[in-house]
């Protein structure tokens, strides 16, 4: 059951220097118990695109075009993108929820946590008095944070990062949501943490056939816990698949420069390649329809003509290029379908 469908989302931000195009025609789908990653370089629109689905976009910014199907049950179907705010504040929290980047930042740093896990329970579960504080301990225990009765009554600034971290996990999962936004879920934290935090994820996304969205820029991360990856290049997906398949197939050069840059423990930073070149203004009024274009080495004269998104499409694998790494550059156009 698809319970997240995203298509041609487009969104811009007017700023004094001009108007940003910071996604253009944006589309995926996430699936109950899948688990979706998405993946690109800083500026790249990936949380952009979750502050959009959840409501708290900038002022600044303006959704230009698009939908966002959002199918919690599989009865009611709301457009996140048009949902009146007041619908929206009965969703967040208790059918669709998001870990932020930085945890220490999300909490309130004067109200202890254990109070901050009751707050969600006592908004959206329609939980007793009396029950709140052993459910708020359940939680704690079910992202494995030692000792909860102490940590219930500790505030976040006495906390580690990875605590902190757990603690917005027990808030957003507090009353099993079924779509998870989790931005940046692992910054700053351990290896042996990261994996403890990324664990729970995926088993309770398992035991509660929760849809979950991970964002992140890295790749190795995406490997190891996602389902499918979506790669966001500028504002645009230039390339969808099943993980495996990305990997070992990858069709954009620009995935394949991002798998090439990617640290691996038998690899050197000799081995390593660097993408050349920088993100493109989005603040440009010519654009070009690839916005990878300039730093790409399959680059043609082809590239730089309208339509904005094309690309090949077989089975489940999206590539929005007109020369993918399995095509010589000679290949004619004439099988290339639109997104």
């Amino acid at each position: 059951m698809t319970i997240l469908s995203i298509r041609d989302l487009s969104v811009e931000f007017r700023t004094r220097s001009g108007v940003v195009k910071a996604l253009e025609h944006v589309s995926f789908a996430v699936n109950a118990g899948e688990t979706v990653g998405i993946v690109g370089e800083s500026g790249s629109g990936k949380s952009v695109m979750a502050f959009t689905l959840m409501g708290i976009l900038d002022r600044a910014g303006e959704v230009t075009a698009g939908t966002a199907h959002f199918s919690p049950n599989g009865e009611e179907t709301y457009d996140l993108l048009k949902t009146p705010e007041k619908v929206l504040r009965t969703l967040r929290g208790k059918e669709l929820s998001m870990i932020f980047q930085n945890p220490r930042t999300a909490l309130n740093p004067i109200r202890r946590v254990g109070k901050q896990i009751e707050d969600v329970l006592r908004c959206h579960a329609n939980l007793p008095q009396t029950q709140l504080k052993p459910r708020a301990l359940e939680l704690l225990a079910s992202v494995r944070i030692p000792d909860p009765e102490q940590r219930y009554g500790a505030y976040p600034y006495e906390l580690s990062g990875g605590l902190c971290q757990r603690i917005m996990i027990a808030l957003a999962l507090a009353c099993s949501p079924k779509l998870l936004i989790a931005d940046e879920p692992t910054t700053g934290l351990d290896v042996t943490t990261q994996a403890t935090v990324m664990n729970v994820l995926r088993e309770l996304s398992v035991q509660h056939q929760m849809a979950t969205v991970l964002i992140t820029h890295d790749l190795a991360l995406a490997s190891e816990y996602c389902d499918r990856i979506v790669v966001m290049h500028a504002g645009h997906v230039v390339e969808s698949a099943p993980t495996h398949q990305l990997f070992t197939s990858p069709l954009h050069p620009y995935t394949a420069k991002l798998i090439a840059a990617t640290p691996e423990p038998h690899k050197g930073f000799a081995d390593l390649l660097p993408i050349l070149g920088n993100l493109p203004d989005l603040r440009s009024l010519t654009l070009p329809p690839c916005r990878f274009s300039a730093r790409c080495d399959r680059h043609t004269e082809v590239c730089d003509q309208p339509p904005l998104q094309r690309g090949w499409i077989n089975d489940d694998h999206f590539v929005a290029c007109w020369h993918p790494l399995d095509k010589p550059l000679s290949t004619p156009e004439a099988t290339v379908q639109s997104a």
